[in-house]
């Protein structure tokens, strides 16, 4: 293959089971297919620097470790072998594509040097969602100054911004980003790998079986969730499964809060599973919950929650919080059934609802499924992300 001319960095690990990672791979897999392959860059799993592996069809990846004690070291180190990489090959991409300040600050400062075009995917923002990783940082205007900084000099340094939600592209106009700058991409599902499953008769001891999967960062909810399986047991036998990436103090808590509200022995937490594996837990579950929380992080600058996503796609019907983010996903009451935020009672009542009512659970399902096919996948994904890039005058191998 001929040296690609676009180069698709992340300071992300690929592959990895987590929203981030399946996103990158999604995209980097329709550029390469679109435009004769791309150099997709990313952190390394260990110490090892790896050049030129074609994982995937055309997707030449290189991982560069990302070595330090804290945060701020690792990204100072994907920086610097970043620059290394950048001067090693010695020439002008067409187009770079980033997702965070992390690897894109040190384009975007001198972004003629290294790329014709500069396309900044704005997924989250640090200035708003590092708080909640490290909650002293709140009080830090210094560092909160220097990353809302950074990110200026890459939204104004960028010819175009993708970003998967309506929300996050309000968010971005009123930093000053012009309008006709934002194309609006959701995140997809592979139906291929989330397959419709006919829910017909429970096979679990006469337990409801609740599943949340994702991250378990505070703006998830997670905590949300087991207070409703403290209610739910109240009136019926009810488990739940939390499937994700967590740091061991998260899950701690989690544990204290159900030991606390006397349902520990029915709550299981499990490390993030491949898609393949998750699948099958969600076919095994009555019902899935996404109680995302309403903070800065889901309500001003926004999100496209790839579990809610990928959870309409499987047969099994979805109770989510009523946030903006996930009313341009679908209809209540028809696709999902929406809950007042912050409220347990309320995810509750909806569990109970659907319950009592088996043909409405069952409709939400087909009703869900039917419009992740139409809306809501990879390859409509893809196509979007293929006509943003011909925009800027990149020339694709394929007909839309």
């Amino acid at each position: 293959m001929n040296q690609s001319n676009i180069a698709y960095i992340s300071f992300d690990t690929v592959p990895a089971p987590k929203g981030a990672a399946i996103h990158i791979t999604a995209f980097s897999r329709a550029l390469a297919a679109a435009f004769d392959g791309i150099n997709l860059v990313t952190v390394s799993p260990t110490l090892e620097c790896i050049d030129g592996q074609e994982n995937y069809p055309q997707v030449i990846q290189t991982t560069l470790s990302a070595c330090g004690d804290n945060l701020i070291q690792r990204i100072l180190s994907f920086r610097y072998l970043l620059r290394l990489w950048l001067q090693n090959k010695n020439k002008q991409f067409k187009i770079i594509h980033i997702r965070s300040i992390y690897e894109g600050f040190v384009i975007a400062q001198n972004n003629q040097k290294y790329c014709r075009q500069l396309i900044f995917e704005v997924n989250g923002l640090p200035s708003i969602e590092l708080k909640y990783r490290y909650p002293n940082i709140v009080d830090d205007r210094e560092l909160l100054h220097k990353l809302y900084t950074q990110e200026q000099i890459c939204l104004e340094a960028a010819d175009l911004i993708i970003t998967p939600s309506s929300i996050t592209a309000k968010y971005l106009q009123n930093r000053g980003v012009i309008v006709n700058k934002i194309r609006v991409i959701p995140n997809g599902v592979d139906l291929d790998v989330f397959t419709y499953y006919e829910h017909l008769e429970k096979s679990h001891n006469n337990f409801l079986q609740l599943i949340y999967f994702g991250t378990l960062s505070p703006w998830q909810g997670v905590n949300l969730a087991i207070e409703a399986l403290a209610l739910l047991n109240r009136d019926i036998p009810a488990n739940l499964t939390v499937i994700g990436q967590a740091r061991n103090d998260q899950i701690k808590i989690l544990n204290q809060l159900a030991f606390k509200l006397g349902v520990a022995n029915k709550l299981k937490i499990l490390e993030p599973l491949s898609q393949q594996e998750l699948v099958k837990y969600i076919h095994n579950s009555d019902v899935i919950l996404a109680p995302l929380t309403p903070n800065d992080r889901n309500l001003i600058q926004g999100c496209c929650p790839l579990k809610i996503l990928e959870g309409m796609a499987t047969g099994i019907p979805v109770i989510a919080s009523d946030l903006p983010v996930v009313r341009e996903l679908g209809e209540d009451g028809v696709d999902f059934l929406l809950v007042k935020p912050g409220s347990a009672k309320a995810i509750k009542d909806a569990v109970l609802r659907l319950q009592s009512e088996p043909e409405l659970a069952a409709q939400i399902a087909i009703n869900a499924r039917n419009r992740i096919e139409q809306h809501y996948t990879w390859n409509l994904a893809g196509e979007a992300l293929i006509a943003a890039y011909t925009e800027l005058g990149i020339k694709s191998s394929i007909t839309l």
